[in-house]
């Protein structure tokens, strides 16, 4: 069957075709529509496949590795900076590896789209030394995935697939295949396997240690890594992912005159590099995301400095590849844009028309101006905006739950008024544990939980904390004096303004829940959110 998909959709599907009993995940962009996509499946709704939203990366990555102890085969989705809160669980299963076929699919973003930093996921494969595969167009997302399990259950090890933004959000033409059943339970022949004490888990990874040499000669006769002979053997071109789709851009009748070597899966074909290196003048290596492969071939065999790439220069070491930055380093001539037309007009991202974020901003602006002292910790979600003109009300914003964490150490260091302001997702993804720091110490700091009752910033997913903030603020250990909850409107705001004062000069821990429902959400659910804090309230 031919469909036209995106290409998380395509690996979605592949996933459902390669009979996953469930999909783990927390929202982030460019990773969000694989999980959605299976959401939405009626084949997966049929087939009972497991993909409500969790909590956060770490405790999606768990379940996906219990499912996988289980016998079934599962898959755990993140984006790049997620996998940065999975790592513990992440580093570990590679050592105690797992029963049933488990993927974890990361998708990067070059060029910070949507993200805090360029962080390239293929690092952490090798470092956890497992199998990395990466697809370069639609075609190839659907059917390494369905491969991916496979790979998974032949080396009992987690396999790593990295997506990364342009094939992620963009559409082709994909065929499908049959679809495989859904493994039975079965549970772990070692029963000592799952047990990571030191006397078992030095066995096992010796046995990870052991399995490399399997992994290296599995990956040099891959059909994901193929060499193309060239007539031109001026340039001999390695390159990986999207980035080979850029390539052959360039070439109108789509045959490289280069010697190419594309590259999806690791760990690095040795040989088929050798050879290029030995027949090539130069080599210069394609790659969208940091200089991984580039590195690790300039280790062993750049003595000649004849690989060149992103460490060289001679392609931009940060950002986004395309096909006239790989056009230019190909020699090239190449027509840049050397300004932008006047008539295109910046538009920078904005906080929605009546969003209660706005609202709220105001109010810890007016308390700014009477307190020149403040500072605002901020996190990550739609609210990071207010860090940008007009409201300019946030001063740091670092990474999930660093809102309240950083608001402790400054308020720890003499800063008064210190004041957090976080998501009611963000919160239950990364926020409580420093909440129960500040509590354990009760430390003079207001954390306001600007309660939208949704994973706005990603699409409105819903929100593992939605009516029940305040049970979990009791439940951490506020004193419910401390603990309110106000409405951001513009009518409420000087009473707003009264209540955050009074919380802010409190001797010690504060909580404010700021709660008014995404404009985005439907009736229905922001009359069922609003049922639900009035039974949390009273």
């Amino acid at each position: 069957m031919k469909k036209l998909l995106l290409g998380n959709e395509a690996l979605a599907q592949g996933a459902i075709d390669a009979g996953i009993s469930g999909v783990y995940a927390y929202p982030g962009t460019p990773s969000t529509e694989i999980t959605e996509y299976i959401q939405k499946s009626k084949i997966a709704q049929e087939l009972n496949i497991h993909s409500n939203w969790s909590v956060n990366e770490k405790t999606a990555m768990e379940a996906a590795l219990g499912m996988s102890y289980a016998g079934k085969r599962s898959l755990t989705v993140m984006k790049h900076v997620g996998l940065n809160v999975a790592a513990d669980v992440f580093m570990n299963m590679s050592v105690s590896g797992i029963n049933g076929g488990l993927v974890v699919v990361v998708a990067d973003d070059p060029s910070m789209h949507s993200s805090q930093n360029e962080q390239d996921s293929r690092y952490y494969g090798k470092f956890a030394m497992i199998p990395i595969l990466e697809p370069s167009n639609q075609q190839e997302s659907y059917d390494i995935t369905k491969y991916a399990f496979e790979l998974s259950e032949k080396f009992g090890l987690p396999v790593l697939i990295r997506m990364v933004t342009r094939l992620s959000h963009s559409r082709a033409g994909v065929t499908t295949g049959e679809r495989v059943a859904q493994n039975e339970i079965k549970l772990p022949k070692n029963a000592r396997q799952f047990q990571l004490i030191p006397m078992h888990a030095r066995g096992l990874y010796n046995q990870l240690i052991d399995i490399q040499p399997d992994m290296q000669a599995h990956s040099e006769n891959s059909i994901y890594n193929k060499l193309t002979k060239g007539t031109d053997t001026s340039f001999g071109i390695i390159t990986a992912g999207i980035a080979y789709n850029y390539l052959m851009e360039n070439f109108d009748d789509g045959n490289c005159p280069y010697p190419v070597l594309k590259i999806s899966q690791y760990p690095l074909p040795k040989k088929a590099v050798k050879h290029l290196f030995d027949t090539c003048e130069k080599i210069l290596v394609l790659e969208d995301g940091y200089p991984f492969i580039e590195e690790m071939i300039s280790d062993f065999l750049n003595e000649n400095k004849k690989v060149i790439g992103r460490l060289t220069g001679d392609v931009p070491r940060v950002g986004e590849l395309n096909p006239d930055n790989i056009g230019k380093a190909l020699g090239f001539k190449v027509t840049e844009l050397k300004e932008v037309p006047k008539i295109v007009a910046g538009r920078p991202p904005e906080l929605c028309v009546g969003c209660g974020h706005r609202d709220l901003f105001n109010a810890v602006n007016t308390l700014g101006e009477e307190a020149k002292t403040q500072k605002v910790f901020g996190d990550i979600g739609c609210y990071a905006l207010g860090a940008l003109p007009p409201f300019n009300s946030i001063n740091t914003l670092i990474d999930m739950g660093a809102s309240i964490t950083m608001a402790k150490g400054a308020s720890d260091a003499g800063i008064h008024p210190a004041i957090a302001i976080i998501g009611d997702s963000t919160f239950t993804h990364s926020g409580m544990t420093g909440l129960l720091e500040a509590v354990v110490e009760n430390t003079k700091m207001t954390v306001i939980i600007s309660d939208n009752s949704a994973i706005a910033m990603t699409g409105a997913q819903d929100s593992s904390a939605s009516g029940r903030l305040v049970n979990i603020c009791k439940g951490i250990g506020v004193d419910p004096k401390h603990l309110k909850v106000l409405t951001p409107l513009h009518k409420n705001l000087d009473e707003n303004i009264d209540l955050i004062r009074n919380e802010i000069n409190y001797n010690g821990v504060s909580v404010i829940i700021s709660q008014r429902p995404c404009v985005q959400l439907s009736k229905e659910k922001k009359d069922n959110i609003k049922h639900l804090l009035e039974i949390a309230i009273n």
